[in-house]
């Protein structure tokens, strides 16, 4: 990183330094603790916090995705430490399933309204870069939530890490917010990339054709936005809006695919909350002007989203019923995920010039063995997007609008998109249905 940082600086209070044992003695038995996300965990002050938590009673540990281990869902901290999961990863997903730890589901752009209403936070635990001359410490890989969350906790424990990106846009926290400093050299949690499947190569190709040159783009991470992006090199002047990117932008903007200058809102910068991928990414976001970070309350409102023309929203589904209905975050009564930014940026897309909503799945799972086109969604499955906000629906065999279609006429163009093995079932469960 760029830092280049010798600590400690001028503007660092040596009375706020301490040791992660010694800083998060502020917590206190049922006290509600914020944990910064994705890459920027904040680890040995969760460490700490476990090491602890012999001490405490009822404390709520709550966070967004994480990378790395998640130590505070251990059994063995039943009734001292519990995770509260504003979206479910896989470092946390056995614990929420067997009740030991709850999930919050939340749209993304209002969970900073959470922290200003019902669930305000006592303690903040974040992971920053060292702070500046003049004092301010940058979030870094992560502003989302972290951002609100230190504005509204009432104490703040900050992680400086000297390998921390220094990112630009609403990403600054002066270093006085801080109650306690712990000084750490830890390299970041990197997310591997694969290389997308065949399916996935298909699906990307078919989302590239319905994207034109200028248009702005939000996608995730995951096989499907990769092979997106691997598809788009003949694309030009392509934008980025998203509440989080990873490797395949950099290789998009190198090549000259992605240059924000067609953007109506925020021209020429690349505007995103978090970022989860490779050091090559963490670099690229170091120090560059041409990034802005914001909260994902900005970043994620869809009223602000619908200000992008051309916005292109690209998001997944475990299954979608025959009506339009899409469960992106749960397997039948499992939480699997989240609501996360799916319905922010459907909306936003939807009402945005010219912009285009899409849900984007294979036609199947587990090797093939069960269709993800369903006549009705599983027995406790949760609607993530609901049939009148879903648009375009992408398979590997097709896309088709489904924006003022009828219950009959969705029903016969989700079957076209479904594997052909199983669309005369789709068909039959249709006719009982009286869709067609």
């Amino acid at each position: 990183m760029a830092n280049g940082m010798t600590l400690p600086c001028p503007s660092l209070p040596r009375s706020s330094l301490a040791s992660a044992h010694e800083a998060v003695r502020i917590i206190e038995s049922g006290h509600r603790v914020f944990l910064g996300s994705g890459a920027a965990v904040p680890s040995q002050l969760l460490a700490a916090v476990c090491a602890h938590a012999a001490d405490l009673r009822d404390v709520e540990l709550c966070h967004l995705l994480t990378l790395g281990t998640a130590p505070h869902v251990d059994p063995s901290l039943v009734g001292r430490l519990r995770h509260d999961a504003f979206f479910v990863g896989r470092n946390t997903r056995l614990a929420v399933e067997e009740g030991r730890a709850d999930f919050t589901p939340v749209f993304l752009s209002e969970v900073a309204s959470l922290f200003r209403s019902r669930r305000p936070l006592d303690v903040a635990l974040v992971q920053v870069s060292p702070p500046d001359r003049h004092g301010y410490c940058s979030l870094g890989v992560s502003v989302d939530i972290v951002k609100p969350a230190i504005d509204g906790a009432r104490h703040v424990i900050a992680e400086l890490n000297r390998r921390m990106p220094r990112t630009h846009g609403d990403a600054f926290v002066h270093v006085s917010r801080f109650d306690r400093c712990v000084e750490v050299d830890d390299p970041l949690p990197e997310l591997a990339a694969a290389a997308p499947s065949a399916v996935a190569h298909a699906i990307g190709v078919r989302i590239a054709e319905l994207i034109d040159d200028g248009d702005t783009l939000q996608l995730g991470i995951g096989a499907i936005p990769d092979a997106v992006l691997g598809a788009l090199g003949g694309h030009r002047d392509l934008g980025i809006h998203t509440e989080m990117f990873s490797d395949g932008v950099v290789d998009l903007v190198a090549a000259g695919v992605v240059t924000n200058a067609r953007k109506t809102l925020h021209r020429g910068k690349l505007v995103t909350s978090f970022v989860l991928g490779s050091r090559r990414l963490y670099d690229f976001v170091d120090d560059n002007a041409a990034v802005e970070m914001h909260p994902s309350h900005y970043v994620n409102d869809p009223f602000l989203i619908a200000r992008n023309r051309g916005m292109v929203a690209i998001n997944s589904a475990l299954a979608v019923d025959l009506t339009g209905q899409v469960c992106a975050d749960a397997l039948g009564p499992h939480e699997y995920s989240g609501i996360g930014g799916q319905v922010d940026f459907l909306r936003g897309a939807a009402r945005a010039e010219g912009g285009k909503p899409i849900i984007a799945l294979p036609s199947t799972a587990r090797g093939g063995k069960t269709s993800r086109i369903v006549a009705e969604l599983p027995a406790g499955a949760a609607v993530t997007t609901s049939r009148g906000d879903v648009h375009w629906v992408v398979t590997e065999h097709g896309a088709a609008n489904l924006h003022g279609m009828s219950l009959r006429e969705r029903a016969a163009a989700l079957i076209a998109l479904a594997a052909p093995e199983v669309r005369e079932t789709l068909v039959v469960a249709a006719r009982a249905r009286h869709w067609l």
